[in-house]
């Protein structure tokens, strides 16, 4: 791959490609299963560079999306186990000690993730940032193992045969990808800054106003200035 205008790649892309050189598929896919546990390991530079080497016949398309599949699917069972090992109960009491978050917020989430864990899951597999972390919620609510693999390797599926096919068809080319996926990263960021400015402002004037005087527990007269007025009325 290096005499195509890949040798100048370094950092962690640099090592998947190394990877892939030495290993071929498997190397694809070890490389997207690090990605699920170390999100810094970008899938958006690592899939295209796949389907690349497909191209240049390192290895087979249909091995290419095979393992890096394979290798999604691993990741995500790692991040599964964790959430199952943590569980509800244990989030519930790391939620206690972090400001601003109630352990109702925990119980909501786990009830949402019931009704909607399947969709969560599979569209979670498309979306960057939360691909890898949407697994932890699932493992925390027990979701059913064999739906959790299935709309794992559906979502996983579809996400590394856009990327990989974008490699492939765009050849030498193939970083002409990552303006577009860091465009749709930024916009993730964007998202996700939103909802929690606006979870902390909420969060933050509801407590406010409940340290009001006159907010909870009603306010009683003190006891001296009933008295005094009782017995101005018995006189």
């Amino acid at each position: 791959m290096s005499p195509t205008g890949t040798a100048e790649i370094g950092g962690l892309a640099g090592w998947a490609v190394s990877l892939m050189e030495r290993i071929g598929g498997p190397g694809a896919g070890l490389a997207i299963f690090l990605e699920n546990l170390f999100p810094p390991v970008p899938s958006e530079v690592v899939l295209p560079l796949a389907g690349f080497a497909a191209r240049l016949n390192h290895f087979s398309l249909v091995e290419a999306v095979v393992w890096t599949t394979i290798g999604s699917v691993l990741g995500a069972w790692c991040l599964y186990g964790l959430g199952a090992w943590l569980g509800h109960d244990r989030m519930r009491e790391l939620a206690a000690r972090v400001p601003l978050i109630e352990v109702d917020d925990i119980d909501r989430t786990a009830e949402w993730f019931a009704r909607h864990g399947a969709k969560a899951v599979f569209f979670g597999r498309m979306v960057p940032l939360f691909r890898s972390f949407i697994s932890i919620p699932a493992g925390t609510a027990r979701m059913n193992f064999a739906m959790f693999t299935l709309f794992t390797l559906l979502g996983s599926l579809i996400w590394n045969c856009v990327f990989i096919g974008a490699g492939y068809l765009l050849g030498a080319n193939w970083d002409a990808v990552e303006p577009y996926s860091a465009g749709l990263q930024y916009v993730v960021i964007a998202v996700v800054v939103v909802i929690v400015v606006r979870f902390v402002l909420r969060r933050l004037r509801r407590r406010r106003g409940n340290d009001r005087p006159g907010r909870g527990a009603a306010v009683h007269p003190p006891a001296t200035v009933s008295a005094s007025t009782s017995e101005n009325g018995s006189d």
